[in-house]
């Protein structure tokens, strides 16, 4: 192996251990915007009902989203955000 590659993984596994251990904060860091379920809801046309439905979650559930008690996570906020993308797309990808 090239010293000057070995050199380089040498320094960056010490950067990983540092950044577990707490002792440097990772230099990478993704955040999304919180969604606006209301909104997405909103642009598909859809009630409550029939929306928690197409998500596969209670309503109960939703008017949580849509109040701000709860943020969606996982797979239900993959949807969201695919819906929020293409509304009609989803639609007719959940629906035929």
């Amino acid at each position: 192996m090239d010293k000057a590659l070995f050199d380089e993984l040498t320094e960056s596994l010490k950067e990983a251990g540092n950044i577990c251990y707490g002792g440097q904060a990772s230099p990478r860091r993704f955040a999304f915007d919180a969604l606006d379920v209301k909104a997405i809801r909103e642009r598909t046309g859809l009630s409550q009902g029939r929306f928690a439905l197409l998500m596969g979650v209670s309503v109960r559930t939703l008017q949580n989203w849509e109040q701000g008690r709860r943020q969606p996570q996982g797979p239900a906020e993959s949807l969201l955000r695919i819906v929020k993308n293409d509304p009609q797309g989803a639609m007719n990808a959940l629906h035929g």
